[in-house]
């Protein structure tokens, strides 16, 4: 079900919990929010449809992928950039992110996977794990 999105930067600051898989409702409502503002966003945390879980779902390369607990364990090549976001005002804003990252994660079935990501799909994840962490741009 599409949700309706979190602005309260309070609320955005607060670090998620860990998600299991009591939360396989939350990740379908984020994914179905994602898909339905496709046209302006690439990727979302759950806490920007008020649900302080760590999920998050983003495009990536153009096949949708959710990720339960993602947390980043190497990190190569820092760059700046600027980047939007959906749930915050304003413009683009400056932040530091690295082009290679490796990932672990859980899946919708609670396994865990491990996978370097590079490039725009590396940029979408980070940018989705600080929302986890509560860290904005």
């Amino acid at each position: 079900m599409v949700k309706e999105l979190m602005y309260d930067p309070i609320f955005l600051s607060m670090k998620s919990e860990v998600a299991t898989k009591e939360d396989l409702q939350v990740a379908e409502d984020l994914l179905d929010t994602l898909i339905a503002h496709k046209d302006g966003c690439v990727g979302m945390a759950a806490n920007m449809i008020g649900v302080r879980k760590r999920i998050i779902a983003f495009d990536n390369e153009g096949t949708y992928m959710v990720m339960f607990n993602p947390e980043i364990i190497k990190k190569s090549e820092p760059y700046e950039t600027e980047e939007g976001c959906l749930s915050l005002l304003g413009g683009p804003r400056k932040c530091k992110r690295y082009k290679s990252i490796k990932v672990q994660w859980q899946t919708s079935e609670m396994q865990t996977r491990i996978k370097t990501f590079t490039d725009f799909p590396a940029q979408i994840i980070q940018h989705e794990i600080d929302h986890c962490d509560g860290n904005l741009i």
